[in-house]
C-alpha cells in the first residue's frame, strides 16, 4: 500500500488542495446501499430544503475521483466541519480506493454514478468528471433532488446548458460551477473598477490564453487494452467510442481531445472569459465568429492549438486568443516561459488589464498607470467558492456562479466551436435559443450522444 493510500483521514482533509488537473472519473456505484428506512423521504427533502443549524452536516457525494475530485472536492469540502463525504464515484478502481482510503472507509464506493444518485442519504453531489459527462450527470443528480457543485466548463453544447438551468430551477436545487477564481479578491477589486465607472464606457474586451506545453508532453502513444481495474466503456460514456490510449486517459490529458472538451477555450475560458461577462453583465452575445486549427503541435492531441473567437454584443466587442504553443504575454504583466492568461478591458477613459489572476492594473486612456485609487464596492466579499455552496445548500439562496448565471457565458463559448465546426460565423437568437437562419448549426445546438445515453428533455 502506498504511502498516500496510507494517509490518515486528518492528513488529507488538512493538504493543500493545490493545482491538481482536471479529473478523469466519471463514475458511481455498485456497492452502495439503501437508505436507512428510519428516515422517510418527505423528512430528507425538508431536511435539504431548510435552513439547517450551524452544526448539521451537508452529505456529498463527490463524482470522480481522479486529479480534480480527489485533489481538490474532497479536500476542499472535506475540510470544512459541516461537511461528511459520505460516497465517492469513479470507474477506475484504483481511484475508487484512494478516494474511500482518504475517508478512512467511511464513504460509499460506487462504479455507476447513477446508483449513487438513489441514495437518499446524499444531499449534494460534486462533478469532476470530464467534461463530456457533465451535462448528463448534472441534470440526473438534479431530477434526483441533489444540489449539484459541477467543474467547469459545465457544459459543451448550448441545448446542455439549457436543460441544467432549466432543471435547477423546476427542481429547485443549489447549483456552483467550479469557477474558483471568481472568489478571489483580485476578480473582485476588478469587477468594481469596470462598475466604477472609471474607465468610461467598455467598448471592447481582449481575452488570451498563451503557453508553451506542447501538449504537455503527450506525444504520440499507441492504443491498448484498457488498465486493470478501469471500465473504459463507461468512462467514454456518451462519447464516441475509441480505443484505449494512456494519452486520452492519465493525468487528466481528456483536456487536448475535441470529443471530451473541444479546446481551451472549455478549459480555461470557464475562468478567464468569466470576468468581463461577470462584470459587464453581458448576457448572451450578438454575434459569433470563431476561426483556428492545429497548426504547431503535433502530438495525439487534436484540440486547436491556435484559436481566435470574436463575439458581437449591441454596443461592444470581446475576443478571445489562444496559442498553445507561444508563451507571449502581450506586454500585460510580466514575460516568462510558464502560461499567461490576460484580460484586457478597453474604456474611453481608460484601460484595466489582469494577468494569470493577479493584481490588476489601470491606465489613463494615455497608457499612464493609475495608483492610489479606493473604487467604490460593487460586489461582496466572497467566503471561498466551495463555501459559498455549502452555504447556499444551508440557506437556499442561489449561488454567484449558479447554473443559470453561468448560462450566458458558456453558451458564447459552445456557440464558438459551434462557428468554428461550421465554418462561418453565426448569428445568435436567445429569445428562441436558435442560429438565425442556420438549419446545420441549429441541428448541433443539440449534442449526439452514444446510445444508450441521452440529453433529458425539457
Amino acid at each position: 500500500m502506498s504511502e498516500e493510500t496510507q494517509m490518515t483521514r486528518r492528513e488529507f482533509f488538512q493538504a493543500s488542495s493545490g493545482a491538481a488537473v482536471a479529473t478523469l472519473g466519471i463514475l458511481a456505484a455498485t456497492t452502495g446501499q439503501a437508505a436507512s428506512a428510519a428516515t422517510t423521504e418527505p423528512q430528507r427533502e425538508a431536511k435539504r430544503n431548510m435552513a439547517t443549524a450551524a452544526n448539521d452536516k451537508v452529505v456529498i457525494g463527490v463524482i470522480g475521483v481522479a486529479g480534480r475530485g480527489y485533489g481538490a472536492h474532497m479536500k476542499a469540502f472535506g475540510g470544512f466541519p459541516d461537511v461528511e463525504i459520505g460516497a465517492v464515484c469513479d470507474v477506475y478502481q484504483t481511484h475508487l480506493d484512494r478516494a474511500v482510503a482518504a475517508t478512512e472507509g467511511k464513504a460509499k464506493a460506487y462504479h455507476d454514478y447513477r446508483q449513487l444518485l438513489e441514495n437518499k442519504d446524499i444531499d449534494a453531489v460534486t462533478i469532476a468528471t470530464p467534461p463530456h459527462w457533465h451535462a448528463i450527470i448534472a441534470a440526473e443528480a438534479l431530477q434526483a433532488g441533489k444540489d449539484v457543485y459541477c467543474e467547469k466548463p459545465m457544459c459543451r453544447f448550448p441545448a446542455e446548458g439549457r436543460v441544467m438551468a432549466e432543471f435547477a430551477k423546476r427542481y429547485k436545487r443549489i447549483t456552483q460551477v467550479g469557477t474558483q477564481i471568481h472568489a478571489t479578491p483580485n476578480y473582485h477589486k476588478c469587477v468594481d473598477v469596470v462598475r466604477s465607472g472609471a474607465l468610461g464606457k467598455i467598448t471592447s474586451v481582449t481575452n488570451f490564453c498563451t503557453m508553451n506545453d506542447n501538449s504537455e508532453g503527450l506525444g504520440n502513444p499507441p492504443d491498448s487494452e484498457p488498465l486493470p481495474g478501469l471500465d473504459w466503456d463507461m468512462w467514454l460514456g456518451p462519447a464516441p467510442k475509441v480505443p484505449f490510449n494512456i494519452g486520452r486517459f492519465r493525468d487528466g490529458m481528456h483536456r487536448y481531445f475535441k470529443d471530451y472538451v473541444d479546446s481551451w477555450l472549455h478549459e480555461l475560458g470557464p475562468h478567464i472569459v468569466d470576468l468581463p461577462f461577470w462584470a459587464l453583465e453581458l448576457g448572451h452575445p450578438t454575434g459569433i465568429a470563431a476561426s483556428g486549427g492545429r497548426y504547431a503541435t503535433t502530438s495525439i492531441a487534436d484540440v486547436p492549438d491556435t484559436l481566435q473567437v470574436l463575439w458581437e454584443f449591441p454596443d461592444m466587442t470581446m475576443t478571445w486568443n489562444l496559442m498553445q504553443h507561444n508563451a507571449f504575454h502581450f506586454g500585460v504583466g510580466a514575460p516568462g516561459p510558464g502560461r499567461h492568461n490576460g484580460i484586457v478591458f478597453h474604456g474611453k477613459e481608460g484601460t484595466l488589464a489582469i494577468v494569470n489572476y493577479g493584481t490588476p492594473q489601470v491606465t489613463d486612456k494615455d497608457g499612464k498607470e493609475v495608483e492610489g485609487v479606493n473604487y467604490p464596492k460593487s460586489v461582496p466579499d466572497s467566503p471561498g467558492h466551495e463555501r459559498e455552496f455549502i452555504d447556499g445548500v444551508k440557506s437556499r439562496q442561489e449561488c454567484s456562479c449558479s447554473f443559470a448565471n453561468h448560462l450566458p457565458l458558456h453558451t458564447a463559448m459552445n456557440l464558438a466551436h459551434l462557428s468554428l465546426h461550421v465554418g462561418r460565423k453565426l448569428h445568435w437568437d436567445a429569445e428562441k435559443w436558435e442560429v438565425v437562419g442556420d438549419r446545420e448549426a441549429n441541428h448541433l445546438i443539440t449534442p449526439e450522444y452514444r446510445a444508450p445515453w441521452k440529453l433529458p428533455k425539457l
